[in-house]
């Protein structure tokens, strides 16, 4: 089961695999009743300001720091976040990636993966036909596939930026 691997253990080991490959992004508080809460402590944790713009980063370099890499390299599929993720973690790596976004993906996170030189290949109109497209490239090339959340090492990757006082800079 996947709740036997995806635990504090996990979690814990996957962080120095990684944290050469990222930022230690900021946490900071406000009072809850400034965005409309109960008045009460909110910790934000500002994963915008990590490398590609989410914490989605975490994941991909658990990926490529833990799997085998064909020489085809790595496909993912994503609205947005998760493929900018994985394309610049693979530029960071110098390994080729392919990216599969819906045609509804904002322009600014497909210019994103663009930049980072990825492959990227607009298919169909939601996430679940550029997930379609992806899984038919990878049979096809051979490439890994790099789910955006339902792989095991995507999943220990952005436990990293939980409370477990790993990177947290306050």
């Amino acid at each position: 089961m996947i709740e036997d691997r995806v635990n504090k253990t996990g979690i814990v080991a996957a962080y120095p695999l990684i944290a050469s490959h990222i930022r230690r992004t900021p946490v900071v508080e406000i009072d809850g009743a400034d965005i409309g809460l109960d008045r009460t402590q909110v910790l934000l944790k500002l994963e915008l300001l990590q490398h590609s713009g989410s914490f989605k980063v975490r994941g991909a370099f658990v990926n490529l720091a833990t799997r085998e890499i064909p020489s085809a390299g790595v496909v993912a599929a994503s609205g947005g976040n998760h493929g900018a993720a994985v394309a610049y973690a693979a530029m960071r790596r110098r390994i080729p990636a392919t990216i599969f976004v819906p045609s509804i993906s904002s322009p600014a996170k497909v210019e994103r993966i663009r930049h980072y030189g990825a492959d990227l290949v607009v298919a169909g109109e939601r996430y679940a036909d550029a997930l379609a497209a992806s899984e038919i490239w990878a049979a096809e090339s051979g490439a890994l596939k790099v789910h955006a959340y339902d792989d095991i090492e995507t999943l220990l990757g952005q436990g990293t930026k939980t409370g477990l006082g790993l990177d947290v800079v306050i």
